[in-house]
């Protein structure tokens, strides 16, 4: 008759589902959480819970000597247990069941991932502020319908993209709130018979909170939960992806005013010697839209499944690896970003985007209505246009005598007024709202970011010493029990709630 420890478990079809990520590190944790609350609460004895935490400390010190598992099913690492501890062993599963396992394990992965995403955020959005703040003064040219429209300056247009990713920042700071609950306890859907302390198990394992209910621990907060964190990085990647579309449009243009650095970021033609394609922001752009797709599988995955389902039940269910990546990759390419400036400045003077403020200027210098300048400025961009000539080369006369035959009067401008108003350089550095690209409000623009940044930085640092104080508290509970039964641990149980 064979032993429960060589009882052979049948192939496990949804083994895909029970690993990635950190899953075999928190099933780790989980099993040390458990034995210090099955502990404190006396439902095993102080003899059995040392023999249970030493074999835990054991197998932990075996995997770690091996090639990393991949597995963090409990019913593939229960035999192991026995087998080192006997089967007292099996005691260590009162209370819970591998719904709540992998529920919790699902929540330390998102955690993870959650954090590392951040950070990578952060270090982008922190190059993107070091190129803002070079380019205060850098006007460029700035496009709507894929058509240049006004011009603006380079550092405006970028604080534009860092107010997006700020956003995606914010957004998983809030998801991180529902992540961060801790469903371990609930059993399989009701809890169980046995008193364990929920909010000891979330605390031991660092999480803020519980899911309370214990059937949404379990099969409403997984989805939603998961969801959640999807959709900031769903956005991240398209907010990327529009990034790198504007990136690449330069590079139709046989004199790009906005350039890859040669090296890493950039590729060569098997056939075309003067070929230096944007490899880059090519994979950025793929790496994007393929990130957004991961995060719709997740949708995809729970839309339309009742609840108790495995559909969902995936131990990593948001992989965080592609955004680590399209993040990392976008600091690289906004580190490796070459402009040039006259260039760009000559892209805006050949072509018509100052015509606004010629109609602007119409109004607020000799009181013409709007439509009048707004008429006025669009006929005269008819004429350069049409005689191949650019704003700055149309000559006064010109102006005047297209505006008098408009409106039957007199041209309000004299010649130094026309060319001043009809220059990128006042149009730019003229503007007077919120939020434009004045140096004052640019300069503005990036203190706010700046502060955020640091507000980021600072809030990352507190989540990572918060788990880092609960991983210690785990261990040093988890080794005295199994160093000394029970002698102490109702001592440590006080402390750690007072610390945390």
């Amino acid at each position: 008759m064979k032993s429960v420890q060589e009882s052979a478990q049948p192939h496990d079809v949804n083994a895909s589902f029970r690993g990635g990520g950190r899953s075999v590190e928190y099933l780790d944790q989980i099993n040390k959480a458990s034995i210090v609350a099955l502990a404190e609460a006396r439902t095993v004895s102080a003899d059995v819970a040392s023999r249970i935490a030493a074999g835990i400390l054991t197998l932990i010190r075996d995997e770690q000597s091996r090639p990393r598992q991949w597995s963090a099913d409990y019913l593939d690492y229960e035999p192991k247990l026995l087998a080192a501890v006997g089967p007292d062993g099996s005691r260590l599963h009162c209370g819970r069941s591998r719904q709540d396992i992998s529920a919790t394990i699902a929540r330390m992965n998102l955690r993870a991932g959650l954090l590392d995403g951040f950070e990578a955020l952060v270090r982008a959005r922190h190059t993107l502020l070091s190129l803002a703040a070079q380019h205060k003064r850098t006007i460029v040219p700035a496009y709507t319908h894929g058509v240049q429209a006004q011009p603006t300056t380079l550092a405006h247009y970028l604080l534009g993209m860092a107010g997006a990713l700020a956003r995606s920042a914010a957004r998983l700071r809030a998801a991180y709130t529902h992540v961060n609950q801790g469903p371990l306890g609930s059993a399989a859907l009701t809890t169980s018979s046995f008193g364990l302390d929920r909010h000891r198990l979330a605390s031991l394992l660092g999480f803020d909170a519980l899911v309370e209910n214990a059937y949404d621990a379990n099969h409403f907060a997984p989805v939603d939960t998961s969801l959640e964190l999807a959709a900031a990085f769903g956005i991240a990647a398209v907010q990327i992806g529009q990034f790198a579309q504007d990136l690449h449009a330069q590079y139709a243009a046989p004199a790009p005013w906005m350039t890859l650095q040669q090296g890493e970021l950039v590729g060569v033609s098997s056939i075309m010697p003067q070929k230096r394609n944007p490899a880059a922001l090519e994979q950025l752009r793929v790496q994007s839209s393929m990130l957004l797709g991961d995060m719709q599988a997740v949708a995809l995955m729970a839309h339309n499944v009742r609840s108790g389902m495995f559909d969902y039940r995936s131990y990593d269910p948001v992989p965080s690896a592609r955004a680590l990546a399209v993040f990392e990759l976008l600091r690289k390419v906004l580190d490796g970003l070459v402009v040039d400036k006259e260039r760009a400045l000559a892209e805006v003077q050949a072509d018509y985007s100052t015509a606004t403020e010629i109609a602007d200027a119409l109004m607020q210098r000799a009181n013409v209505p709007f439509r009048i300048g707004h008429q006025f400025a669009s006929a005269l961009t008819d004429f350069g246009r049409a005689r191949k000539l650019a704003m700055r080369e149309i000559p006064y006369r010109e102006a005047a005598r297209i505006y008098e035959a408009m409106s039957s009067h007199a041209f309000p401008l004299d010649e130094n007024d026309f060319a001043e108003v009809s220059s990128p350089e006042y149009m730019v550095f003229g503007r007077k709202g919120a939020g434009g690209p004045q140096i004052a409000a640019v300069e503005h623009m990036l203190a706010c970011h700046h502060a955020d940044l640091e507000t980021d930085r600072a809030w990352t640092q507190a989540r990572r010493a918060r788990l880092s104080d609960a991983d210690m508290q785990l261990d040093a509970a988890v080794t005295e029990i199994a160093a000394n039964g029970m002698t102490s641990s109702t001592t440590f149980h006080s402390t750690f709630e007072t610390t945390s």
